[in-house]
């Protein structure tokens, strides 16, 4: 499916590399369910991997697609074909995982000039994922930020943070795009309790390093992280 084809409002933005990119600001329908296709290779599995909610509905993509504030930078190959996209907004009210206020209260002099962005979500086709590709993508979606002097943030999940060392590579990008760091500005735990295997009060230990340890009537359950560090918002100026 050709892209020229497909899109009403698109600016090309050139080459870089193997790829073509183009900023979309309201994605047409046809080509709404192909880059709908294209979230689901990159972010389905992550559905049973954080137990943060970490795919969008497609009622939400598609809300985000059509959407002017939403900055889209989408990557073709030669074909025609997407196989990566950034997508970025100044309106925080878009991003319903985060606080706004956050934000508001630590970068007043950015906040008040709308020079914060936030990155909604990354992604790559699971056959363009290597460094390369991630330095362009990276380039192209937040070229603008850098000429404003805007504050970035992002946010990932522990297993691709921990399991995938995303955010380390994303990081990496930066610094070789733009020269900016990549800092951590928030971390979120989730636990479970399980009721249904107590542990024996001599093997519970309720130090900060272990699972915690509850006591409930004569017994002894334990409390775990079940995805520790489960959601971690980055920033970089």
């Amino acid at each position: 499916m050709k892209r020229r084809q497909q899109v009403a409002q698109s600016t090309e933005l050139g080459e870089r590399g193997a790829w073509c990119f183009t900023l979309e600001l309201v994605v047409e329908p046809e080509l709404v369910l192909v880059f709908w296709e294209l979230y689901e290779a990159a972010f389905g599995g992550l559905r049973t991997r954080s137990m943060a909610r970490q795919v969008l509905t497609e009622e939400e993509f598609g809300a985000q697609m059509v959407n002017p504030d939403v900055r889209k930078y989408v990557a073709w190959t030669a074909d025609g074909d997407p196989v990566g996209m950034c997508v970025v907004t100044t309106d925080l009210t878009t991003v319903p995982w985060i606080s706004a206020e956050y934000f508001a209260a630590r970068y007043p002099e950015h906040w008040e000039r709308r020079a914060i962005w936030y990155i909604t979500f990354l992604l790559a086709h699971p056959t363009q994922r290597h460094s390369r590709f991630l330095d362009h993508i990276v380039d192209v979606g937040v070229g603008e930020l850098v000429e404003e002097g805007a504050i970035c943030a992002y946010d990932m999940c522990a297993y691709n943070d921990a399991e995938l060392g995303l955010s380390r590579r994303v990081a990496e990008s930066f610094r070789r795009t733009t020269g900016a760091v990549s800092v951590p500005s928030d971390v979120q735990s989730y636990y479970t309790v399980d009721f249904s295997s107590p542990a024996a009060p001599e093997a519970a230990d309720p130090t900060p390093a272990s699972p915690a340890a509850a006591r409930l009537g004569n017994e002894v359950v334990q409390i775990g992280p079940a995805d520790a560090a489960a959601q971690r918002t980055m920033g970089t100026v």
